[in-house]
């Protein structure tokens, strides 16, 4: 599932360059990906490419869009819009995903609530549930302190949102409806610096 966005990402890519078909020695070479596991891969889904032909970029990319991000656009909140949710706003997510629409902002700080980052406005904390269900908002990004974001996805779970992309170090408990995907950056560094011990 980790490889999925990144083969997504590279039949995008050589499609944006004009690029008809590619093997997977050359999506090896991109990815630094052993070719035995992109074939081993891709079969997992049946007959993707041909041997000798390789795999056609255009088929491939409708593919990998179906099965990472269905057919449905995704109305994507961002809780939080200090310094984290500020740099996440200003990230060109369409670059990577076209189905993906940031439509709302929220934070409770006084001075950032009504501004517009990257054309997007903040909201207050207060409009979560209201903006929710007026936009159809199913997937939010928690960039909170640890100590609220508990509190804040119960908010969201009640709300009907769907998907929680959890960049605070807070486990959060929600209910089996609701599925959290976290990203905790001390760890990932921790894991980097591991990794780097023993190169």
């Amino acid at each position: 599932m980790k490889r999925l966005p990144l083969y997504y990402r590279f039949f995008k890519n050589s499609e944006k360059s004009g690029v008809d078909r590619v093997s997977s020695r050359e999506i090896s070479e991109a990815l630094d990906i052993d070719s035995a596991t992109i074939r081993r891969d891709f079969s997992y889904f049946g007959e993707l490419g041909r041997k000798g032909y390789g795999y056609n970029v255009k088929s491939l990319l409708k593919f990998f869009m179906e099965h990472i991000q269905g057919n449905q656009k995704r109305n994507v909140a961002i809780i939080g819009a200090g310094n984290l949710g500020s740099a996440l706003l200003n990230y060109k997510f369409s670059n990577i995903n076209d189905r993906m629409n940031v439509v709302a902002a929220f934070d409770n700080n006084s001075s950032i609530v009504g501004t517009t980052i990257n054309d997007t406005m903040v909201h207050h904390s207060d409009e979560i549930e209201k903006m929710a269900k007026d936009h159809g908002i199913d997937v939010a990004i928690l960039t909170l302190p640890a100590e609220v974001s508990q509190e804040m996805a119960e908010r969201l779970e009640a709300a009907g949102i769907k998907g929680i992309l959890n960049f605070t170090p807070m486990r959060l408990d929600v209910s089996d409806g609701i599925y959290v995907h976290n990203i905790d950056l001390s760890v990932e560094l921790q894991a980097l610096f591991f990794y780097m011990k023993h190169i």
